[in-house]
């Protein structure tokens, strides 16, 4: 660069942190505040604009559901423990709020097998089909893996051993080790 440039390249800097400064400024001299304000939301505010808005439907309770699990179409599982559930069938609405979590329909088997539909069934197939592939893939060794050493596995050995018995007739045995 030469000296020129960064003439020109500080004072445009000056220029653009002037400006910047500027739009900042609302107020008097060292009130510096922004134009646009942050609005931070807790959880608890969301909740209770969700349960407003809910009671417009005229929901409600439904008591007793220990757990719901909402199946994909990617073969993932929502899971909610013991979630707050709430029903309103004139708006053919429900809702349902608690912690939720993603899972793999493998591990929530066998206790989803009751809960699933005909297009879960043959996606569970599927999955079926492709398990005891993995298994094999995983658990066979692969040919590159094998080493071709003959050393490291101990040769069947055969000894004759012959020995006589009472009527000194020669009886031979063989022994492996």
């Amino acid at each position: 660069l030469s000296v020129l440039n960064v003439i020109k390249f500080e004072n445009m800097n000056q220029e653009k942190l002037a400006k910047l400064q500027a739009q900042v400024r609302i107020g008097g001299k060292g009130t510096a505040r922004r134009k646009k304000k942050v609005v931070h939301r807790t959880a608890t505010a969301d909740d209770k604009k969700l349960q407003s808005s809910l009671k417009k439907f005229a929901v409600n309770n439904i008591a007793g559901i220990e757990e719901v699990n909402m199946i994909k179409d990617d073969g993932t599982v929502i899971h909610f423990n013991n979630p707050k559930v709430q029903a309103s069938l004139s708006a053919n609405t429900f809702a349902i709020t608690g912690h939720a979590e993603t899972k793999q329909m493998t591990e929530m088997l066998p206790a989803i097998l009751s809960q699933l539909g005909a297009d879960s069934l043959s996606s569970l197939r599927k999955l079926a089909e492709q398990f005891p592939r993995q298994a094999l893939e995983s658990k066979a060794p692969k040919p590159e893996d094998i080493e071709e050493e003959d050393d490291d596995v101990p040769g069947m050995q055969c000894h004759m051993n012959k020995k006589k018995n009472d009527q000194n007739e020669n009886l031979e045995t063989a022994t492996l080790c």
